[in-house]
């Protein structure tokens, strides 16, 4: 029955996730809205494009659930395979998202911590530059004027 369910999300997200499958959208609401001085505009008129985008969008909700979960898991395996390729990866970070929301934040907090520590670096290293760059060209002024003089 699962198999039979994800051959069935999958084909329907495909076909629903197309041009084509808005544009009938789009086709079926002007139908519905042209023919409403027909009905009188009446309660049962109202009532089929409720109840139809009703059916539709509950539907919708476990398909398109459905595919991110799947998009999602297929991710989280690509990014697993990476870490697990990469030599100086740590490979606890595999699998990562069955841990507890506690872990979660401490490791991003780790993370965080260690973005801070580099842009640190990086401004110190942008002053550094920024002086060394001054100095070269301050030498430059003195060495064009003595051989100028």
């Amino acid at each position: 029955m699962r198999d039979f369910f994800t051959r069935v999300a999958s084909g329907t997200s495909q076909i629903v996730g197309s041009h084509w499958s808005f544009l009938i959208a789009i086709m079926i609401v002007l139908v519905w809205a042209l023919t409403g001085p027909l009905f009188h505009f009446s309660d049962t008129w109202q009532l089929i494009i409720n109840t139809g985008t009703t059916i539709v969008t509950f539907l919708m909700v476990f398909l398109i659930q459905n595919t991110q979960n799947r998009d999602a898991r297929a991710m989280h395996l690509k990014l697993d395979e990476l870490i697990a390729a990469v030599k100086t990866a740590r490979n606890e970070m595999i699998d990562i998202e069955h841990l507890s929301d506690q872990e979660l934040e401490r490791i991003a907090k780790r993370y965080q911590e260690m973005r801070e520590a580099c842009e640190e670096d990086v401004e110190a290293i942008a002053e550094d530059t920024a002086r060394e760059v001054a100095e070269d060209t301050a030498k430059r002024v003195v060495e064009d004027e003595k051989t100028a003089a």
